[in-house]
C-alpha cells in the first residue's frame, strides 16, 4: 500500500488499527458489525455511517475529522490518552476473557477424555 492508498479514510481506519494492534475481526465485534463490513471499509469499498464512524474513531482514540478527511492528529500523531489507555486495556482484556474461556473448555475436554 502506497502512501497516497493510506490517505483515504479506509486507510486511515486501516492505519489506526494497526497501531493499537487490533485486528478486523476484534474491531468488528467492538462496533457490531461483521468482519467483511471492516474489510470492505478498509478497502474503501464502503463507508461507515455516522454513527459507526463517531463509535470507529472512539475505539481508536482518534477524531471523526480525521478518519473521514486527514484533519487533525491521526493514530500515529498522538500518544493515548487516558481514554485511549482505558480502550486499549478493554480490548486486552476482552482479548484474555476470550482466552480464558477457551483455556477453560479445552481442560474440561480434556479432563472428560482422560
Amino acid at each position: 500500500m502506497t502512501q497516497q492508498d493510506d490517505d483515504t479514510i479506509g486507510g486511515r481506519i486501516g492505519r489506526s488499527r494497526e497501531a493499537l494492534g487490533i485486528d478486523i475481526a476484534e474491531l468488528a465485534t467492538k462496533l457490531g458489525v461483521k468482519p467483511e463490513t471492516m474489510r470492505g471499509w478498509e478497502r474503501d469499498r464502503a463507508e461507515p455511517r455516522a454513527n459507526k464512524l463517531i463509535m470507529l474513531a472512539g475505539i481508536l482514540g482518534v477524531s471523526p475529522a480525521w478518519l473521514i478527511g486527514g484533519y487533525g492528529e491521526g493514530a500515529e500523531d498522538v500518544d493515548l490518552d487516558d481514554a485511549g489507555r482505558a480502550a486499549k486495556l478493554d480490548l486486552l482484556r476482552s482479548r484474555r476473557d476470550v482466552l480464558d474461556g477457551e483455556i477453560a473448555r479445552l481442560e474440561a475436554l480434556a479432563a472428560k477424555s482422560a
